[in-house]
């Protein structure tokens, strides 16, 4: 099998079968057999190195500290590498593996790094190349593994070959699977967190989106079917910026109250246009701002009326050219800088408490932001957002967050405040009382 991941709970035990796997490919093919295996960072590849320090001197191998490599009794050479950016990948272009370890893809916000590595595996030797990953639910590269492992085949153990006919699959791996952990693991994963986190943990459920900045959103709530809305309403654009990653653009109605389960002042997102490279999350399309602002028109050719939007400020930064919303607006695509800020200031508003804040709805409940069924990426990404580690006020900016982002500008652009609550009317009761108390007040002054 050419590429294999090995995903799911907390304690299944993935880092030790992939330093096994090493050792058998190793075994077979001494020194034919080169690996390479990889952390996104340089402490957790400490950690992983002397776990296989701890295994293999066992058997008799030799280390080196730099490179950290580990050296088989028979000449098989594995070699622990860690990528803290993607462009770190390329160092290891003109490399030549039989065997490739990813160590907690999901750490990875993008799979392109690990593609990179992907076309080192090559052999003049007869030996069989492959990739094998590991990763949990959750973290910065949870969306593209769930779409290239999961979504196509989510009880796992299921052959998938892709165009270039190479194969993969998925295994599923569970707390059980690890006999060595005892009673009291489990018991410390139960006390760490929410229910849903817990079960991500122990049951590799990735449905599951552990540490959500949005816990407000609901399917049920906030998605609605596509209809024809009131062409009186009215409408605007959003759009973040991407070359290397996805643009986003997104169009919004708003809401005059006319139609009964629509919230007056709520945003209606009722277009989308997501530019990543199919099946890719988080890889761009590099269009270039013509293509796109021509790809904007188009949508918009039959709406009622003509619209400008808010986009991403940086966009109108000009450094030695026409800025980029300057060559869109060439295209008859107007912006003006959207209001940027992430998290409340003082004095200030932030933008994903409006999000929030629309998401949460007014004082009768209703949502003031709800998006058409069509809005795929909106509604894949914005739910699957999490905190940041080091500002938990703010998104993992990690994560893919394009189409939140142009969101966030929508939102801006149209702050919403909670009514307060009307104060609730006098008491009968104590209406007459002060209507008997003032009378006896008058007729204590005329005696």
């Amino acid at each position: 099998m050419f590429e294999v991941f090995f995903g799911g709970a907390r304690g299944g035990g993935k880092s030790d079968a992939v330093l096994g796997e090493w050792a058998a490919h190793s075994q077979r093919y001494g020194t034919n057999a080169i690996g390479l295996m990889v952390r996104r960072s340089r402490t957790e590849l400490l950690e992983l190195f002397e776990r296989g320090r701890a295994i293999y001197s066992k058997v008799n191998a030799q280390f080196t500290v730099n490179p950290m490599r580990v050296i088989m009794p028979n000449g098989a050479r594995l070699t622990f590498a860690y990528l803290e950016r993607d462009a770190d990948a390329e160092v290891y272009q003109g490399a030549s593996y039989t065997r490739v370890y990813i160590e907690e893809a999901g750490n990875f916000p993008s799979p392109s790094p690990i593609m990179k590595l992907m076309a080192t595996l090559r052999s003049g030797n007869g030996v069989p190349v492959g990739m094998r990953l590991t990763g949990n639910p959750g973290g910065p590269g949870h969306q593209w593994l769930r779409a290239r492992y999961i979504d196509p085949a989510p009880m796992g153990w299921k052959v998938l070959t892709d165009g270039s006919g190479l194969e993969r699959i998925y295994i599923p791996s569970r707390v059980s699977d690890n006999t060595y952990l005892g009673a009291d693991y489990v018991q410390r994963l139960r006390a760490s967190g929410s229910p849903e986190l817990v079960r991500a943990w122990l049951e590799g459920d990735w449905s599951v989106v552990s540490g959500a900045f949005f816990p407000e959103f609901s399917m049920d709530r906030h998605v609605i079917a596509p209809r024809t809305l009131p062409e009186h309403w009215p409408r605007f654009r959003s759009f973040d910026w991407g070359s290397a990653r996805p643009f986003a653009c997104h169009w919004w109605a708003v809401s005059d109250g006319s139609v009964r389960d629509i919230a007056r002042g709520a945003l209606v997102n009722y277009r989308e246009w997501y530019g990543m490279k199919p099946n890719e999350p988080n890889v761009g399309l590099r269009m270039t701002a013509e293509a796109i602002a021509a790809g904007i028109k188009a949508r918009e050719a039959e709406d009622p009326q003509p619209m400008i939007g808010v986009a991403d400020p940086a966009m109108f930064a000009e450094d030695g050219g026409p800025s980029i919303a300057h060559r869109m607006m060439g295209g008859g695509v107007i912006f003006r800088p959207a209001d940027n800020k992430r998290v409340a200031g003082r004095g200030a508003m932030g933008g994903w408490d409006q999000v929030r804040a629309r998401l949460d709805g007014d004082a009768d409940g209703r949502p003031m932001i709800l998006l058409f069924s069509t809005s795929r990426d909106l509604i894949r990404t914005l739910p699957a957002l999490q905190h940041d580690d080091a500002r938990p006020e703010d998104v993992d900016s990690d994560m893919e967050d394009h189409a939140p982002d142009s969101c966030r500008y929508a939102c801006m652009s149209r702050p919403f405040v909670r009514e307060l609550a009307p104060k609730p009317p006098e008491d009968s009761w104590d209406r007459a009382f002060s209507r008997a108390s003032q009378s006896a007040v008058e007729s204590w002054r005329v005696a």
